[in-house]
């Protein structure tokens, strides 16, 4: 994962270290007490590359450092790969779950799409046990989808087997982000016509930023809106049904989950009061010259 100072407009508001070299003695004064964690410098002098034991354990650290007042963005986690013989060579895992019937058809499909094979299944008087062997990167962010999947009744531990030749691209599709086009605070109205395209994270009121996320919308694909549109006044008088806005509750992602939501060219700023989904490039005139540029 690699962790790096706020880039964000917002940056320096909330925390009280928000600076490189306050970031650097922070994350190697961990690896005195952490022995788990490695820290590697990038070519860029405010990023790090920062290794661990599990997305669980990088997000145990970023959870304390944003407590202790500390502002930073970090990329979507990633497995360590390594090559041998001129051949990728990524980390398997066994996978042993208990889970009641009902469910099992939910979890064998989501194990399907994240490359997991399975060895034996068991079936017992009140719960039944599969046995899998699936890539490290399919077990990131699973947890939550086993969670929501079972409602909770299951339970999932994994054993490291050693690295294998790569399984293929499997990350499993995302509807497309729905991004801020213009700063300001979120309006009710503008808030409204984005939940006519998707699922809203964010509650009138809140700040927002040129290139942020504010939601998924139903299809594939990157959708800019503005959520800080207000309502035209004029003087024709309508119902109270036609003033009152209706809005769904907004979706609350935790720290864990919106790591798992994050795609390539998105990151996560992370400060000690908020948690905000981003584009790595916030303009529409930067994305669509990075797009070209890995065309």
């Amino acid at each position: 994962m690699t962790f790096g100072v706020n880039t964000s407009p917002l940056t320096g508001r909330e925390g009280k270290f928000s600076t490189s070299r306050q970031l650097r003695a922070r994350l190697f004064r961990e690896l005195e007490v952490n022995l788990g964690l490695r820290v590697e410098a990038t070519d860029s002098a405010d990023r790090f590359l920062v290794s661990g034991r599990g997305e669980l354990h990088l997000a145990v650290l970023i959870e304390t450092m944003r407590r202790e007042g500390y502002e930073l963005e970090v990329s979507r986690p990633e497995v360590i790969t390594k090559q041998v013989e001129g051949k990728l060579l990524e980390p398997f895992e066994h996978l042993t779950i208990d889970v009641p019937e009902d469910y099992l058809g939910g979890v064998t499909e989501a194990l399907g799409r994240r490359r997991g094979e399975m060895i034996e299944i068991v079936y017992g008087d009140a719960a039944v046990r599969l046995d899998y062997t699936i890539p490290t990167r399919g077990l990131i962010g699973f947890r939550n989808t086993f969670l929501t999947i079972t409602g909770g009744n299951g339970i999932m531990g994994s054993l490291l087997l050693g690295y294998r030749p790569w399984a293929g691209d499997f990350r499993e599709q995302r509807n497309g982000a729905m991004t801020a086009s213009s700063p300001g605070n979120v309006l009710a109205f503008g808030l409204a016509n984005a939940q006519e395209r998707g699922f809203t994270f964010l509650e009138p009121g809140e700040q927002v930023y040129e290139g942020m996320i504010v939601g998924i919308q139903k299809r594939p694909g990157d959708m800019s809106v503005n959520v800080c549109k207000e309502k035209k006044q004029t003087n024709m008088r309508s119902s109270n049904a036609d003033i009152m806005v209706r809005l769904t509750p907004a979706t609350k992602m935790s720290l864990e989950q919106c790591l798992d939501f994050l795609a390539d060219d998105e990151l996560l700023e992370v400060t000690p009061k908020h948690i905000r989904l981003r584009k790595r490039h916030l303009t529409e005139v930067d994305r669509a010259r990075a797009h070209r540029a890995q065309a």
